[in-house]
């Protein structure tokens, strides 16, 4: 049981690593043509399916099994807003790790996918859980930020979490060796955020 209250720590939104900061381009693409929860919907799928979250799935995993994939997953980074959010959550996320000893971290900056799969390895939770616990946090994350720009409502906030539980166990899914993406709209989106007008999001 302490691996489970330790996913939900680390994992939570009030662990301290950032992420209410970010949207992964998302800012950009509300002012774009996402305005329900359709198109929520359609946008984290594609990003769990052939985008971000698909190829921090795949590090995290790597990551857990030992492999040294912290250059590998900035190098992977499509964006310059892109290596700052897993970069800057990654290292926010290893300093608040301090409190459970155990860990070297040998890589600055490291990605935060990575910095997750060592800190699940080193206290011995399975890859598939801190996988699963990861990806869910990912998007809620994301809706949490489309709430706040849509707006939408907590309920609408739910619906999306809900509908998106096939893609997340698709990913959860993902073949190790299937590292890349496939998400033109959110590099695309990524891109433009860097100059967009009224920005909310650091990304």
């Amino acid at each position: 049981m302490v691996e489970l209250l330790r996913l939900l720590t680390w994992l939570s939104p009030a662990f301290p690593t950032g992420g209410f900061a970010y949207s992964s381009g998302l800012e950009w693409a509300v002012e774009h043509g996402i305005r329900d929860e359709p198109t929520l919907i359609a946008w984290i799928e594609d990003l769990l399916q052939s985008g971000s979250l698909w190829t921090d799935a795949i590090l995290l995993r790597r990551a857990h099994r030992g492999e040294d994939v912290a250059e590998l997953g900035l190098a992977l980074a499509t964006t310059f807003e892109r290596r700052l959010e897993t970069s800057a959550q990654g290292s926010a996320f290893v300093l608040a790790a301090a409190a459970w000893p155990g860990t070297a971290w040998d890589d600055d900056p490291i990605p935060y996918p990575v910095a997750v799969g060592k800190l699940a390895a080193a206290h011995e939770i399975d890859e598939d859980s801190a996988t699963l616990a990861f990806l869910h946090a990912a998007a809620a994350n994301l809706i949490s930020a489309a709430i706040r720009l849509i707006p939408l409502g907590q309920a609408a906030g739910l619906r999306c979490q809900a509908a998106l539980e096939p893609a997340i166990l698709q990913t959860l899914a993902a073949n190790s060796d299937e590292l890349g993406t496939a998400s033109w709209a959110s590099d695309i989106a990524s891109m433009q955020h860097e100059t967009q007008y009224t920005r909310l999001f650091r990304t």
